[in-house]
């Protein structure tokens, strides 16, 4: 393994400015110097400025560059903030950049597939888990990296942004990922707390956002509190039968990525995936959403792909396959809220 041989401080590395990656990156230039990474030149310029992006303030400490090399050079920490539509494209960005000696932590909540050349979600017949990836895993494939965690948790960026408190999971198979990201993010209004089952703590973040959805669209029927009740608790053993079926613990379900982010999105206007469901429940079309939001809704993706996974494998995943009937076929929100209430669950909870 490559070895970094220097005793001055490394800036800390942030790929990517939206809002998710501009509250990490002002979280962690309160203890260490931070440079982020944006692809545009003009939104370099800004940053580097008037410390501004995209409306948002930056610490006046924290500088920017677009040279991916640049980058991996001067930091030997770096935080993955992209959405999961362009992870695959920035990790192989920097994959020529990037040693053993790299310590990667992404905060993507979303899936990748791993299929042939020119297959996609709609010609390919059957979805094995072999051909779905999280965001660890695209980093595992890609790069020579080794070192990998994740962020995930109820960090919804306008209020990690205003310094209101809140906390996070940091997942990794190594330890020393979990105690530097707890090192570095910790502080009085942001706790940090780990897990080394980072498959789990991944797929609660992926898979509470197609609740989310569906708990926007009951808000967006106005159908009140029990019903939301209703949908959080039977969407969390969802979640959980699913983490099971694709490598994931019950217990990572249970916990902040899982149930902490689950309850959070689906309460939150804030929310992308809540705010998708909503408009659907309005009478917008699905194309028109996403046609107007100017960050991915990434719930959308994820419902395509859990679908074509469940239908693989021959599991039953009522929420799932009834919003991606919503999303993609012509079910009705109203039908598929009654085809939810008929539906036979004869049991509370069966995984305990």
């Amino acid at each position: 393994m490559a070895l970094r041989n220097s005793s001055k401080p490394k800036k800390i590395g942030v790929v990517g400015v939206g809002s998710f990656g501009t509250a990490i990156a002002n979280m962690l230039a309160e203890k260490s110097d931070v440079m982020v990474y944006a692809r545009k030149e003009e939104v370099v310029a800004e940053i580097n400025s008037v410390h501004m992006v995209a409306g948002r303030e930056l610490n006046p400490g924290i500088q920017a560059t677009s040279d991916p090399e640049k980058l991996c050079k001067i930091c030997d920490i770096l935080f993955f903030m992209v959405p999961s539509t362009g992870f695959l494209e920035a990790v192989r960005n920097f994959a020529p950049f990037l040693y053993p000696y790299h310590m990667i932590i992404h905060g993507t909540k979303g899936l990748a597939l791993n299929l042939a050349p020119g297959e996609n979600l709609d010609t390919v017949k059957k979805l094995k888990r072999s051909q779905i990836l999280t965001m660890s895993e695209v980093i595992l494939q890609e790069t020579v990296a080794i070192r990998v965690g994740c962020l995930a948790g109820p960090n919804i960026s306008k209020e990690l942004i205003l310094d209101q408190p809140a906390a996070t999971v940091v997942a990794s198979k190594y330890n020393e990922v979990i105690l530097e990201g707890q090192r570095l993010l910790r502080s009085e209004r942001f706790q940090v707390y780990g897990n080394s089952d980072i498959i789990g703590v991944e797929l609660s973040g992926v898979l509470k956002n197609i609740i989310a959805i569906a708990s926007g669209a009951l808000a967006g029927l106005g159908l009140g509190e029990n019903a939301k009740g209703l949908l959080i608790s039977r969407g969390m053993v969802e979640m959980v039968h699913l983490s099971k079926a694709l490598g994931g613990s019950v217990q990572s379900v249970m916990g902040l990525a899982g149930i902490g982010d689950l309850v959070t999105t689906c309460n939150s206007v804030d929310s992308r995936n809540f705010t998708v469901g909503f408009r659907l429940a309005k009478g917008e079309s699905l194309d028109q959403i996403l046609a107007t939001m100017d960050e991915v809704a990434e719930g959308v993706n994820t419902v395509r792909i859990i679908d074509s996974f469940i239908k693989t494998v021959g599991i039953r995943a009522p929420i799932t396959e009834n919003l991606h009937r919503v999303l993609f076929e012509d079910l009705s929100i109203e039908d598929a809220l009654q085809f939810l209430m008929k539906y036979p669950f004869s049991v509370d909870v069966d995984f305990v």
